[in-house]
């Protein structure tokens, strides 16, 4: 097998730098990044592995470096510290060759002009060569890799136990998952996938999806499985007037169309909501689109429902995004709450009297899901909560919490590959 060329490791040591240090979510980098689009794909492939298991894998590479020096690198040298977790990622992680791992983690120190470190980070790329392995089997890789503010925030929300599921359902590369337009058990064949409790076509490998049977036709679209339950939700749509607030990329919203619905898509990013119209084009689909934000924005008619899939931390989405750990803050998840109460309410005042809101976020933090629910029906006497029934959902009766619910964490499914974090409520408005 042909070792992946230096360029690509270059690459990688820039993705890296761009979200640890001017904190920029990876997807957008890798979207923006020229000399990362013109790789060839396998290079291109390495490239976004090595930069995803090293933000995946962060605490423990860091603890093996740390365990390597006598003492803490100069500041300036922080950048000795950022080529030796590609060099230890790719020795310890990704199962490159040690003379290959050690080799090109070196000579990348010329290329940052630190090439009088070279002594240094070769003593310790060849100790870990050695010792390596024993000291990860003594590692908590669950604990190492989950910073400390969410530890304790799905500690106490959930458990230890749980915490611990979470955190390890996050150190795998998640499967791709797929939603048909029609027919999913002749595309669940002609993809070699499974079709899961939710309907939803499960590839246990990614790839590139552009290249799969079925997209240019505009046959499917991909969507965790987590992500489609807010629109089984709503039960029967057809022919009824459905609000998607925050819809890009639009996955609710072809689910929504598919099923017959007339809808309204509301986004407030241009580039996010030309996304989103890109993506209808391809599946032949069309809804109204609006770009606005979804807190200010009114109605024409009020509707029969009003799907909100609000701007969240996204930390139940950390296996796909394992950036996500490194960027967001408990402070963010404080001032995300507020912006999401604000958007319920605006949500609440859109639909007839009975119609539903079906409330979601991809996040883990309780304050982006049951506390937030919990204000808005202590503060509106209006509105009151529809149980989600275990039949709608495919007979996931883990899935439903007591008040009825829905709250899906990574570990969920894990025989089958999990599945993202979300927390669902269904609100009727009288």
């Amino acid at each position: 097998m042909a070792v992946p060329s230096q360029n690509s490791r270059t690459i990688a040591f820039e993705l890296i730098n761009a979200v640890l240090k001017r904190r920029r979510p990876l997807d957008d980098v890798l979207e923006e990044y020229a000399e990362f689009n013109s790789l060839e794909p396998r290079e291109r492939a390495f490239a976004r592995n090595l930069a995803a298991t090293i933000l995946r894998r962060l605490g423990q590479i860091d603890d093996l470096i740390n365990y390597c020096l006598e003492r803490p690198l100069p500041r300036r040298a922080i950048a000795v510290r950022d080529v030796l977790r590609l060099g230890v990622c790719q020795l310890m992680f990704l199962r490159t060759p040690a003379h290959a791992a050690v080799d090109t983690t070196v000579s990348m120190l010329d290329e940052i002009d630190l090439g009088h470190y070279k002594k240094l980070v070769n003593a310790i790329m060849r100790r870990l060569s050695r010792e390596g392995s024993k000291l990860i089997e003594n590692h908590d890789a669950e604990h190492l890799n989950t910073p400390e503010w969410l530890w304790r925030s799905w500690t106490n929300a959930y458990g230890k136990g749980a915490c611990r599921r979470i955190a390890l359902a996050h150190l795998s590369e998640p499967p791709l998952d797929i939603t048909a337009k029609e027919n999913a058990e002749t595309w669940a064949t002609s993809l070699g996938a499974t079709i899961l409790p939710t309907g939803t076509l499960r590839l246990t490998k990614t790839t590139n999806v552009k290249q799969l049977v079925g997209f240019d036709e505009g046959a499917w679209w991909v969507q965790d499985a987590a992500a489609t339950l807010p629109v089984a939700l709503l039960g029967n749509v057809e022919g009824k007037y459905i609000i998607d607030l925050c819809a890009a990329p639009g996955g609710k919203t072809a689910q929504l169309v598919s099923r017959g619905a007339i809808v309204s898509s509301v986004e407030r990013s241009p580039k996010r909501l030309k996304r989103l119209e890109e993506n209808l084009a391809r599946l032949s689909m069309t809804a109204e689109a609006f770009c606005s934000d979804a807190a200010q924005w009114a109605p024409n008619k009020k509707a029969d429902a009003v799907l909100l899939d609000a701007p969240c931390s996204s930390t139940g989405t950390i296996r796909r995004h394992p950036d996500i750990q490194h960027l967001k803050t408990s402070e963010d998840v404080k001032k995300l709450a507020t912006a999401q109460y604000r958007l319920l309410e605006a949500a609440l005042k859109m639909v007839k009297p009975g119609g539903k809101v079906i409330f979601c976020t991809c996040s883990l933090q309780p304050e982006e899901g049951p506390e937030l629910i919990e204000k808005v029906l202590r503060e509106h006497s209006s509105v009151r909560l529809e149980a989600v029934r275990s039949e709608e959902i495919g007979g996931l009766d883990e899935l439903i919490l007591g008040e009825g619910t829905i709250r899906c964490l990574p570990y969920h499914l894990m025989e089958q590959g999990g599945m993202d974090g979300f927390f669902i409520a269904r609100l009727i408005s009288d």
